[in-house]
C-alpha cells in the first residue's frame, strides 16, 4: 500500500459513523450487511449513511453489489489487511520481543466456562 492509499483509508476511518458502520462489515464478514440494515443498526439517516459509505467506497475499505433492490455492502479484507501491513512495517524498529506479529484478521472467541472454570 502507498502512503496516499493509507491517508485516504485513515481519513475515511476517522469518523464515528464511518468507524461503526466499517467494523459491523468487518463483523459481518463476507455475507456483508444491506444499506438498510447498516442504517437500522447505527441510527442513521439514509441520506447520511450514504454519504459515509461512498467514503468508505472511495478509500476502498468497502464494496458493494446490488442483489435486486438491496445494495449489500461488505469489508474489502485485502485492503484492510494491506493498511494494517502498511501501519505495521518495520514496526519497534526490528525488536521482535517488543512488537509482537499481527494477526491482522484473528477474530476473538470466547470460551465458554467449563465445569472446573465455574467453581
Amino acid at each position: 500500500m502507498k502512503e496516499r492509499e493509507a491517508v485516504r483509508a485513515l481519513n475515511a476511518l476517522a469518523q464515528d459513523s464511518r468507524l461503526a458502520a466499517y467494523r459491523l462489515l468487518v463483523q459481518a464478514g463476507d455475507a456483508g450487511l444491506a444499506v438498510g440494515e447498516i442504517g437500522d443498526r447505527l441510527k442513521v439517516p439514509a441520506p447520511t449513511l450514504t454519504a459515509h459509505l461512498n467514503v468508505l467506497r472511495h478509500a476502498g475499505l468497502v464494496r458493494d453489489q446490488r442483489e435486486g433492490r438491496v445494495i449489500r455492502c461488505r469489508a474489502d479484507y485485502a485492503q484492510m489487511n494491506a493498511l494494517l501491513a502498511f501501519l505495521t512495517e518495520n514496526c519497534c524498529a526490528g525488536d521482535a520481543r517488543t512488537c509482537a506479529p499481527v494477526a491482522a484478521c484473528a477474530p476473538s472467541v470466547r470460551k465458554k466456562p467449563t465445569r472446573s472454570t465455574q467453581r
